[in-house]
């Protein structure tokens, strides 16, 4: 059995262009998260899929010569993107992983992973119920439960954000991983400017590491609230509920 990450990442973001190139200690954000996510060990290979735009080059070109294979697909298709991307590279699982997560935990991950293998489903995420914070996102499913859905949805929303029609009910066999406390409310991932200043915070607080834990980052932000301060007035998954002429507006 082949697991795959695929990292999707784009720098036309609406709301923070180019965000996942913006440097963070020097370091752009999405070379953070692809060195955490690199610690896990369930993950047989990692793989960022963008666009074709033209954007996205000097996120593809240093994605490369970290080391990591980059593939490019459509732009708005993500869920044909991703299906393009894990057949090319014989992936029988995959994990989905979004560019706006640098905090992601290479443990949390092989934890889903193996819950996954246990469960003996087509789809698992710690994100429905989400009882994790914002930004430690992880989705799990198999590429035929992929494949299928690629088939039989032409709804552009489904197509957008890749697993919603995973999760529609009778369709496939879904699990969840739930946090013994729901930690929902914080947020952890990078949607706007106040969020790239949280996770800011964050990284200037443990250097020279950058393969600090979840659970550091949570004692953290019970230790030193004010640090995660400047973006508690935006909402989870607002993006999602957005057209592009509201993220433009905001």
């Amino acid at each position: 059995m082949k697991i795959v990450a695929i990292v999707q990442a784009r720098m036309g973001s609406t709301r923070l262009p180019n965000k996942v190139m913006k440097p963070i200690g020097g370091t752009p954000m999405i070379e953070l998260l692809l060195n955490r996510l690199a610690g896990a060990k369930e993950v047989d290979q990692i793989i960022l899929a963008t666009s074709t735009d033209e954007r996205n080059l000097p996120l593809v070109d240093h994605v490369r010569k970290l080391g990591y294979t980059c593939e490019q697909g459509s732009e708005k298709d993500v869920l044909e993107r991703y299906l393009q991307t894990a057949e090319k590279h014989a992936a029988d699982v995959v994990v989905r992983i979004t560019g706006d997560c640098p905090l992601v935990d290479p443990d949390l991950v092989d934890k889903v992973i193996r819950r996954f293998k246990a469960a003996n489903v087509d789809y698992l995420s710690n994100t429905n119920p989400p009882t994790y914070p914002d930004g430690l996102d992880i989705e799990i499913f198999t590429f035929k439960a992929l494949e299928q859905a690629n088939q039989e949805t032409s709804d552009p929303f489904d197509r957008e954000h890749v697993t919603p029609y995973l999760r529609k009910p009778g369709k496939f066999q879904t699990a969840a991983l739930q946090h013994s406390q729901d930690l929902s409310a914080l947020r952890w991932t990078v949607d706007e400017p106040a969020d790239f200043a949280v996770i800011e915070n964050v990284f200037q607080y443990f250097p020279p590491r950058t393969d600090f834990s979840w659970c550091e980052v949570l004692t953290l932000q019970s230790q030193q609230p004010e640090l995660f301060s400047l973006n508690q007035h935006l909402v989870r998954n607002e993006g999602a509920k957005m057209g592009t002429g509201q993220k433009l507006w905001k």
